[in-house]
């Protein structure tokens, strides 16, 4: 059971006002926002409606959290059913895809046995990101009919990802197309963030010799790759801003000398963490870097082609590093919309710091923060 005390969602009342990011995929908002249009009912997410209005997050598990698993684990795709979704201080029942017996949870908590929405809990779990833009892409290679109004991207955004990524395969039309200037890089980007890309690059997939379902799956990991570096480049600003602000944030009330240093030195730990997950979506994405290299400058198609073939173990890796650090400065943003106040219930800070830290999987301090609420 989820309460509105559990640190590690922040109050379903916070949650639900919260957009969806790539850590969270509000339906309950969603609900609310696009429930009465023609295109939200026939072509739901899920079938069930109380599923249809739950909160699903990519949760970093705690060390008391893991039993529930048959295997060793540390993150899980968490699923929220508010007992009243008008008034979310009651908090709500939750489960985790993949726990022991989950399948005859679902059902319980339904009322019904649903296989569509089974599989469709099972495909949320196997991608690391619930970015709107990825998550879509993955549920239509899953072959699952859902309304667009459930993966909101902005016009503005999605113009401005195609720009970015056509500049990034310009080498790769002017090998792969020389001289043909009617296949120009932003049409490239167009079929690239589309379906339609696997006929239009088939002579690709023939020149690395891979078989139909590598190729299938590199090309997704690929996408994603190229998302993720559009995506980290997007929000360089607002992690920016989480590393300048995260020293400067103050509590009030109940507030002790341990309080006090505890809450410094866990600021610390995330300001370190934040800068190592950072560097190392950036060197992971250096792999492709490379690779991409060695097929457009070097004549060497094998290099690409063995970064299809690993990219699908990659790709989990990426999502996972920039997944976390895109919550954390979304929800900063969120929280401290005026940068001139920068203050809090010292007990907050105490939730949202132990919050952040089981994000970025800090183990060493998640116990000396738990320990101060008292």
């Amino acid at each position: 059971m989820v309460t509105s005390r559990d640190p590690s969602v922040r109050s379903l009342e916070v949650l639900q006002q919260t957009a969806s990011t790539s850590r969270l995929l509000n339906l309950l908002a969603i609900a609310k926002e696009h429930g009465k249009t023609p295109e939200y009912r026939t072509e739901p997410f899920f079938r069930n409606h109380l599923l249809n209005q739950s909160l699903i997050l990519k949760h970093s598990l705690r060390a008391d959290e893991r039993f529930v698993f048959s295997s060793e684990k540390h993150a899980a795709t968490k699923v929220i059913i508010p007992f009243d979704r008008q008034d979310l201080t009651l908090g709500g029942k939750s489960f985790f895809v993949g726990q022991r017996g989950w399948t005859g949870i679902v059902n319980e908590l339904t009322g019904r046995e649903d296989s569509q929405d089974i599989s469709l809990l099972g495909a949320l779990d196997s991608i690391p990101s619930l970015d709107p833009f990825l998550l879509r892409e993955h549920l239509v290679r899953q072959g699952f009919s859902i309304s667009t109004v459930y993966f909101a991207i902005s016009a503005s955004d999605l113009a401005r990802m195609h720009d970015f990524v056509a500049g990034q395969i310009r080498d790769l039309i002017s090998m792969a197309f020389p001289g043909n200037s009617h296949d120009h890089p932003r049409k490239m980007a167009n079929y690239l963030m589309s379906n339609r890309i696997n006929d239009y690059l088939e002579p690709l997939r023939d020149v690395l010799r891979l078989d139909s379902d590598s190729y299938q799956e590199g090309i997704f990991c690929w996408k994603g790759f190229l998302y993720y570096k559009w995506a980290l480049a997007d929000m360089g600003p607002r992690v920016a801003r989480l590393l300048k602000e995260l020293p400067l944030l103050q509590g009030f009330g109940d507030r002790g000398h341990d309080q006090k240093r505890g809450i410094e030195s866990a600021k610390t730990r995330l300001r370190k963490a934040i800068q190592d997950r950072r560097k190392e979506v950036i060197d992971v994405l250096k792999v492709y870097d490379t690779a991409y290299l060695d097929l457009t400058r070097r004549d060497k198609p094998t290099a690409f082609r063995d970064f299809l073939i690993n990219a699908p173990a990659l790709f989990m890796v990426l999502g996972e590093r920039i997944g976390a650090i895109s919550h954390l400065a979304s929800f900063w943003q969120y929280r401290f919309r005026d940068s001139l106040s920068l203050t809090a219930p010292t007990r907050e800070i105490i939730d949202m710091l132990t919050a952040f830290e089981g994000d970025m999987d800090i183990k060493e301090g998640m116990g000396a923060l738990n320990g101060l609420r008292s």
